[in-house]
């Protein structure tokens, strides 16, 4: 490990040198990439510093015990050396986290698809809680949103929702969201206040770009008509609705929530490349199947990872077993203890599958 972060120390020397070459400057895309590497590296290399330094502390001590006599400056130096070697093991595990490998997706913008499963309206009711409580968490990510299409019913559900958030390592946190979400409550249509369980599917997939996926436009159908559906912000009035239809894949693609023809064509395009992208990824996920099992809850989309109990006021991950007692904060978007939970989790599933390995 310390023979690749002393590399990883050269290399990050290296990226600063060139940076300051005056044809870098006016090389846009070798620019970006040395910027992002830079990015990439530093925090490892950081944390790589700091670790020798505790090292050579911890070397001092030792030093200044075997020479000191005087019993105040023996317990500084004693205190200094405690302090040193526990930072020195935090920062080894430290290192050994910013080592994993890192998703290529984690930095990408997100498209989220929510539909409503079994349970007919309260499934649906649910679902645009769902969608509502994320919006609320992009919020206070600073993400920006765009809805793509959406299905709503007359008491204010939604059939289905499918929106694009636009923000830094958005994939990194939501992808993490993917699967069936549970809710158990009574319904206000529930005249014998018994408890019902309804549910939803959630979809998290990384915006593709033309470099990711490829679409040939033999393969395309693209329809043209006027938005239709039940009013409010999902729908508008104009013959701007365009529909996508895949034929490899039988991937069909609507989009009418933009004024534009042109915009809601360029949304369509951009959840069809970010679907193909997502069975791409599937197919990969499949054929490492092991792998995919050290990871928290992030491949398949038929696993239940949540139930939201109302009448409890609890909210249940059940991949990573933890349970909160608030769930009004939670539908109001503060999941990020969630979502740190389960990070955690994973990066501790695949350091013990890389500490098998070796």
């Amino acid at each position: 490990m310390f023979d690749k972060l002393e590399d990883l120390r050269i290399r990050l020397d290296e990226i600063l040198n060139e940076l300051q070459e005056p044809d870098v400057a006016n090389d846009q895309n070798r620019f970006r990439k040395l910027m992002k590497e830079q990015n990439d590296l530093t925090p490892i290399v950081e944390a790589y510093n700091e670790y020798k330094e505790c090292k050579q502390a911890i070397e001092d001590s030792l030093e200044m015990l075997e020479e000191e006599s005087d019993e105040e400056m023996r317990e500084l130096a004693k205190e200094e050396l405690n302090n040193n070697k526990k930072r020195v093991e935090e920062l080894e595990q430290e290192l050994k986290i910013l080592l994993l490998p890192k998703d290529p997706n984690d930095e990408k913008n997100v498209i989220v698809e929510i539909r409503a499963g079994a349970g007919g309206d309260e499934a649906a009711l649910f679902a645009a809680e769902i969608y509502r409580m994320y919006m609320h968490y992009a919020e206070s990510q600073r993400w920006k949103v765009e809805l793509v299409e959406c299905e709503e019913i007359g008491i204010g559900g939604m059939k289905n929702v499918t929106f694009m958030i636009d923000g830094k390592g958005a994939y990194s946190k939501m992808k993490y969201e993917s699967g069936v979400h549970r809710v158990q409550r009574v319904p206000e249509t529930e005249s014998g206040g018994r408890i019902h369980t309804s549910t939803i599917t959630v979809a998290v997939m990384p915006e593709a770009e033309d470099v990711d996926i490829q679409i040939d436009e033999k393969d395309i159908r693209i329809d043209v008509m006027r938005a239709s559906g039940n009013g409010g912000q999902c729908v508008n009035t104009t013959d701007s609705a365009v529909r996508l239809t895949h034929y490899p894949t039988g991937i069909v693609i609507y989009s009418q929530t933009e004024k534009s023809q042109l915009q809601n064509k360029d949304k369509a395009f951009a959840l069809l490349r970010a679907k193909l992208y997502d069975l791409e990824c599937q197919k990969r996920h499949d054929a490492e199947a092991e792998a995919r099992k050290s990871q928290i809850g992030t491949g398949d989309r038929s696993e239940k990872i949540r139930t939201y109990n109302f009448p409890q006021g609890r909210v249940t991950d059940h991949r990573i077993g933890l349970t909160l007692y608030k769930l009004d904060k939670i539908m109001n978007g503060d999941i990020q203890e969630i979502i740190d939970a389960c990070i955690a989790a994973d990066q501790a599933a695949k350091l013990a599958n890389m500490n098998e390995e070796m």
